[in-house]
C-alpha cells in the first residue's frame, strides 16, 4: 500500500473510508431484507436526489455526461448489484467482484476513448481475470453462477458510468456524485412498478414501521449518510490534495473489510477458491494501479469506491 506523500493522518481518513464503503455492503444486506431490490435503488436515490437539488450546486458539466454517469453508475450498476445480492450473491464476495469495475474501465477507456494503456496495466487486467475466473468456477460449482454474473454486470455499468464521469471533467467531484443521484429514482421506479410490482413495493411499505425492519432503516440510512455522504466526502477531499496514484490503492481495502465483517456479522465464510481468487483480483488491481506516475488528477469518487486509476475500481458499493 503505497502511502508516499500521505501524512499518517491523511492515511488514517483513507482507510476509514476503506472501512465505511466495506461495512456499506452489510447495511446493503439489511435493506434488501425489507425491500425489493430496484424500489430500494430508487429509495436510496430519491434520499440523495432531494436535499441534493435543495442544496448542492448543479455541477458545471453537460448534461449528457452527467446523464451518463447518472445511468451507467447509478441506474446499471445498482440494478444488477442489488438484485445479484438478493438473488444469493454474498455480501463480502459482492465487494470482492464488484472490483472487476477497475478492469472494464481499463478496456472500456481504451476501446471507447483511445486511451494509451501501459504495458503492466494489461498485466494487472490479466491477474484480475485469472482471480475473477477462480471466484466464478467456485459460484458455477455453488450453483450461484447467476448472482456472480449479475454483479459482474454492476462492475460493467460502473466502468461505463466512470467513462462519462471522465468526459465530463467536473470541476467539482462530489458535486458530479450527487447530482448523479437526481437522474436515477425515475427510471429505477418505473422499473421497480414494472418488474417488481406495485404490490411488492406497497408490502415492503406497509410492513416497513415495525420494529422487525428496523435494520433495513438502518442499513439504508447509513448507505446514503455514511457511505455516500461522509465516505465520498472524505475521499473526494483527499484526492484534491494527493495524487490519485497515492489515495487509490487504498480502496483495495474495501473488499478486504467487506469479506472480513461479513464473515463476522453473517458468517459468510469464502471457500478457499474463493479465497484464493479474491488475494489474486487485488493482486492485479494493484499491479495495475500501482503503475501510475503519482500525477495530480481529481477523480470521481461515490457510494462504494473511487475511479482514480483504470485498475483502481470497486463500492457502491458501492
Amino acid at each position: 500500500m503505497p502511502t508516499t506523500g500521505l501524512p499518517t493522518s491523511h492515511r488514517l481518513l483513507a482507510c476509514l473510508v476503506a472501512l465505511i464503503w466495506g461495512v456499506n455492503f452489510l447495511a446493503i444486506h439489511a435493506s434488501l431484507d425489507q425491500f425489493p431490490p430496484l424500489f430500494l435503488v430508487a429509495l436510496r436515490f430519491t434520499l440523495l436526489a432531494i436535499p441534493t437539488i435543495l442544496f448542492v450546486p448543479r455541477p458545471q458539466v453537460p448534461t449528457r455526461w452527467l446523464v451518463g454517469y447518472g445511468l451507467g453508475f447509478g441506474v446499471l450498476q445498482f440494478t444488477f448489484l442489488y438484485t445479484g445480492m438478493a438473488a444469493g450473491m454474498p455480501a463480502g464476495l459482492a465487494s470482492l467482484v464488484l472490483q472487476a469495475s477497475g478492469p472494464f474501465t481499463l478496456i472500456l477507456g481504451a476501446l471507447l476513448l483511445n486511451e494509451h494503456v501501459r504495458g503492466r496495466q494489461w498485466l494487472g487486467l490479466a491477474v484480475a481475470a485469472v482471480g475473477m475466473t477462480l471466484v466464478g468456477f467456485s459460484r458455477a460449482g455453488a450453483a450461484q453462477l447467476l448472482p456472480y454474473v449479475l454483479v459482474l454486470l454492476a462492475a460493467l455499468g460502473w466502468a461505463l458510468g466512470n467513462l462519462s464521469s471522465r468526459l465530463a471533467k467536473p470541476p467539482n467531484p462530489l458535486h458530479l456524485t450527487l447530482w448523479m443521484s437526481v437522474v436515477v429514482p425515475l427510471p429505477m421506479l418505473a422499473l421497480s412498478l414494472l418488474l417488481e410490482g406495485p404490490t411488492a413495493i406497497g408490502d415492503s411499505l406497509t410492513t416497513s414501521l415495525t420494529a422487525e425492519a428496523m435494520p433495513a432503516w438502518i442499513g439504508l440510512a447509513y448507505t446514503v449518510v455514511i457511505g455516500t455522504i461522509l465516505g465520498s466526502g472524505i475521499w473526494t477531499w483527499l484526492l484534491a490534495r494527493h495524487p490519485a496514484g497515492v489515495v487509490g490503492p487504498f480502496s483495495m481495502l474495501v473488499p478486504v473489510v467487506g469479506m472480513a465483517t461479513a464473515a463476522l456479522a453473517l458468517g459468510e465464510i469464502p471457500t478457499v477458491l474463493e479465497g484464493v481468487g479474491g488475494v489474486i483480483v487485488v493482486t492485479g488491481v494493484l499491479i495495475g494501479a500501482l503503475n501510475h506516475k503519482t500525477r495530480r488528477r481529481k477523480v470521481d469518487a461515490a457510494g462504494v469506491v473511487p475511479e482514480p486509476a483504470p485498475l483502481v475500481g470497486a463500492a457502491d458499493l458501492r
